[in-house]
């Protein structure tokens, strides 16, 4: 995939993930969609300053269809918004977090390979194969000290895990295992966002599916065999 003849998107833009990815794909030459939650304008910067061009959508949970009617021209889809509502566990909560964090991103994923398939033989050969990227979390497998997010998060994991097998053959999806970075989110996370960023993108140029950024080691063990594991139990017990 040549950067400067893509159409990114982004959702959760305005987060710190959000930010550092949309600023690394412009200095790739990428065109760029901002999406978010949030309606105050999105104001990003080069590294010269100068600000960066991009069109920004304004969306909110369950208005996916919506949402995938301006991405008809998009070739790589970034799902990365998310909530962490820590210490909660009502029920208010709980719809919140499984909508949000998981239930959002399946239907985002469905919607957007049904609109890939849709696209006529020409329009697929002149554009590069198209692209999801869906970041998970090590919440996935790992504890995140924070019961609502670790079980939307794993639900998202599991929907990918058996959804791709089909959904792959119309976009190739990538995996985002991402550990504690600084954000919002996490204020005293371990690792630079920006950081974060710049491997997300190197991992994914060497041709990684499966992209892991943690300082946990373990990580790096437990999500391959993880991974394989729900492939060969969804495979085998699950049909087309």
């Amino acid at each position: 995939m040549t950067s400067a003849q893509i159409t990114v998107a982004v959702t959760g833009a305005s987060g710190a993930l959000g930010r550092a990815l949309l600023q690394r794909w412009h200095h790739r030459g990428a065109r760029l969609v901002a999406i978010s939650h949030s309606s105050a304008p999105l104001h990003l910067h080069d590294r010269a300053g100068a600000l960066i061009p991009l069109q920004q959508l304004t969306w909110q949970v369950g208005q996916e269809q919506a949402l995938l009617t301006e991405l008809g021209m998009v070739d790589l889809l970034v799902l990365n918004h998310g909530v962490n509502l820590q210490q909660q566990r009502n029920a208010e909560a709980t719809a919140r977090s499984l909508e949000v964090n998981a239930l959002s991103s399946w239907r985002l994923l469905e919607g957007f390979a049904a609109l890939v398939a849709s696209r006529s033989e020409a329009e697929r050969a002149a554009r590069p194969r198209p692209e999801v990227w869906i970041n998970t979390s090590e919440a996935e497998i790992e504890p995140a000290f924070s019961p609502l997010y670790e079980i939307s998060k794993r639900l998202l994991g599991q929907l990918l895990s058996l959804r791709s097998l089909d959904l792959a053959r119309a976009v190739r999806i990538r995996r985002l295992v991402l550990g504690p970075f600084r954000s919002a989110l996490n204020p005293v996370g371990l690792m630079p966002v920006g950081f974060v960023a710049d491997q997300v993108l190197l991992q994914a140029s060497l041709g990684c599916n499966l992209i892991l950024v943690t300082p946990n080691p373990l990580i790096y063990v437990m999500m391959p065999l993880t991974t394989l594991s729900r492939w060969l139990y969804n495979t085998l017990l699950t049909r087309a």
